[in-house]
């Protein structure tokens, strides 16, 4: 006979929207039950409620929201779009180069990201920049220079000012409470880090000047990797 209990996963105290959930575990002497895979909950709303679904076709049902198209280029030239990031697991933020107070505390925590998934071409990392008509190519590259940053995964992206805060606010929903109230002439900031899977649905939202949360990101990433 399968034994089975529940167990309560206890929310981050540094993540504001985490809800506890139940999961199976096997108990001692039960080792030969076969364990159930954890999954991330998904993100349909701009108030950010979890969504819980282990169904595929439930997926397909349930979760609408995914990732609108967009076009940018990064810090090397290149243009990183939709298809460049199909079926890879993604991280992205919101920075500008100039920027005194929290974007070094991102940047800085985001290499812990890069590090930890150094190797894996199937983790990338995209950094929106949020003042465009100064951070060109040409000033990004330099940014990247400066930081010591060697990560080809991660992509400094430059563009259109209005597609990319539309894009932050109504496909990432990176300002929390905001959702598509605020205009898009409205300066963006934001130290939230995306969580996004490769069919380009948000799985989790963390506080980027924070390392206890990166931490659980990392753990998150891991985790959406098991997923298959």
């Amino acid at each position: 006979m399968v034994c089975w209990a529940q167990k309560t996963v206890l929310p981050l105290p540094t993540a504001y929207f985490w809800i506890s959930a139940l999961a199976l575990i096997g108990l001692p002497g039960c080792q030969e039950a076969e364990m159930p895979k954890e999954r991330l909950p998904y993100f349909n709303t701009a108030d950010f409620t979890p969504l819980f679904i282990t169904s595929s076709s439930e997926v397909e049902k349930e979760i609408m929201h995914q990732l609108d198209d967009f076009r940018f280029q990064d810090q090397k030239g290149d243009w990183i779009d939709n298809s460049s990031i199909k079926n890879n697991i993604h991280v992205a933020n919101f920075m500008f180069t100039s920027c005194g107070n929290i974007c070094p505390k991102m940047t800085s925590t985001m290499k812990l990201v890069s590090e930890a998934f150094s190797e894996d071409e199937d983790v990338i990392i995209l950094s929106y920049s949020v003042m465009p008509w100064v951070d060109t190519k040409e000033v990004l590259a330099a940014y990247v220079q400066n930081k010591k940053i060697s990560d080809k995964n991660w992509h400094f992206l430059t563009g259109n000012k209005a597609e990319i805060y539309e894009l932050s606010r109504k496909s990432y929903f990176a300002e929390e409470d905001i959702g598509f109230t605020k205009d898009s002439a409205d300066f963006l900031h934001t130290e939230h880090f995306i969580l996004v899977d490769g069919d380009q649905r948000i799985r989790g939202i963390y506080n980027g000047t924070l390392k206890l949360d990166v931490k659980q990101l990392i753990a998150d990433i891991n985790t959406l990797k098991q997923e298959g």
